[in-house]
């Protein structure tokens, strides 16, 4: 992984581009878009019923931050698979639980602790809206972060790797780079799940319903493209300190108006820019790979 405060910033990502069947259209788009961005930025593309494919940077390592909450999600899910949990189970919700100082609708909605809710509200709160504490009890229930990671790995899926909690995140402002993947990596990861590979088919189709019902980066993947098109996504944000910004994320799977599918992942590192501007780069990225699609069919 690279090390924590080297900062690199691509004028253009032309160095570390590699390419399935796409032609040089699709790159010369997405160089000018990154093309003079004070960022690091991550893109992999993966056609869901071929084998298009197209990254920039598709190998390299990039802090996660909270997209790490769909691999999360996925491992709990292998659990109500196997029985040892169920999707109605009621899932006791102490104040110990509800950290301050972090987001989190669900201390919102119970700041109390002292209930018990279903597991399938706690997946809904730790995807929809990115909780953070949600995402903490939803790691506990899959045992434990490398759990989490032996699971993703059993599945075929290399290249990232998961090590802290969102509380251990927010204690030391470096943690959250060890959460990382490359984007090659996190393309071959929604893949997987959407040919239901990952989790049960009811599973799958439980979690695909709820990642279409995110509401947060409604201007990252879903800024350029048709409002009428289905994204199935999970974003992941970073604070901003001494004017860099982490991570300004976004990964899923969007669906054509011909019924095919595509998994994406933009992941904007170590950014100088404006948050404005580094969902701006998410969305034209992905503007780029939609109309390149369409031109296809």
């Amino acid at each position: 992984m690279k090390k924590i405060f080297s900062f690199i910033f691509l004028l253009i990502a032309s160095s570390s581009i590699a390419f399935g069947n796409a032609d040089d259209s699709l790159e010369k788009r997405i160089n000018s878009i990154i093309s003079g961005k004070k960022a690091s930025v991550g893109v992999a593309v993966s056609g869901i019923e071929n084998n298009f494919s197209f990254s920039i940077n598709g190998k390299k390592n990039f802090p996660m931050m909270s997209v790490y909450k769909f691999h999360i999600a996925l491992a709990v899910l292998n659990k109500v698979d196997g029985g040892s949990l169920k999707l109605d189970e009621k899932i006791p919700l102490n104040k110990k639980d509800l950290h301050s100082g972090t987001w989190s609708p669900l201390r919102d909605k119970y700041p109390n602790g002292g209930v018990s809710i279903p597991l399938s509200e706690i997946i809904e709160y730790t995807i929809t809206q990115s909780d953070n504490n949600g995402c903490d009890i939803l790691i506990s229930l899959a045992g434990g972060t490398e759990a989490v990671k032996k699971f993703i790995e059993s599945k075929g899926v290399k290249d990232f790797d998961i090590k802290a909690t969102e509380k251990e995140c927010h204690e030391s402002w470096n943690v959250q780079y060890s959460n990382w993947s490359t984007p090659l990596s996190a393309v071959n990861l929604l893949k997987k799940f959407y040919e239901r590979k990952i989790v049960s088919a009811s599973s799958t189709d439980f979690l695909m319903n709820v990642m279409i019902r995110t509401s947060t980066g409604d201007k990252r993947i879903k800024g350029l493209i048709p409002s009428s098109a289905d994204v199935a996504h999970k974003t992941g944000t970073s604070g901003t300190r001494n004017g860099i910004t982490p991570g300004t994320n976004d990964a899923g799977i969007i669906t054509l108006p011909d019924g095919k599918h595509f998994a994406i992942a933009v992941f904007v590192s170590d950014s100088r820019e404006s948050n404005s501007v580094n969902e701006k780069i998410i969305a034209e990225i992905t503007k780029a790979v939609w109309d390149y699609f369409i031109k296809m069919n």
